[in-house]
């Protein structure tokens, strides 16, 4: 799958988002090891600390189902600026896969890429 691919099952994935508090679709694609793709997309709560971003609702599913190997993340956020994995999502990311590759992309389509590790280089673990 190419990387635009994945963004724009990333950018489907944000026409789902549930966010009538910030008004901010957030949508991800994450690849497995295998080429599997799980979505996901932001679910917000009027109690705030209990919204979900999309890229932790694409690695719950992606658990859930029994995939913990990840190649890579495309994250779409329709705004001016990089859409990139807030600090609980690089944790979570960086649980299953500290080298994977993020697309962080912006509206209009464009879009850099990093590695995890250099996002989060000091990740908390045992």
């Amino acid at each position: 799958m190419t990387d635009r691919e994945l963004l724009n099952l990333a950018q489907e994935a944000s026409t789902r988002a549930y966010c009538p508090y910030s008004g901010f679709p957030v949508g991800a694609a994450l690849e497995c090891e295998d080429g599997t793709i799980f979505t996901g997309c932001n679910v917000e709560n009027a109690a705030y600390g209990d919204c979900i971003c999309a890229e932790r609702t694409a690695v719950v599913k992606a658990v859930s189902e029994g995939y913990t190997k990840f190649r890579r993340i495309a994250i779409y956020g329709a705004g001016k600026n990089y859409c990139y994995p807030c600090g609980s999502c690089r944790q979570v990311l960086s649980e299953f896969a500290p080298e994977m590759e993020v697309l962080a992309a912006k509206a209009g389509g464009s879009y850099v890429s990093y590695p995890l590790s250099k996002l989060m280089p000091y990740t908390f673990n045992f």
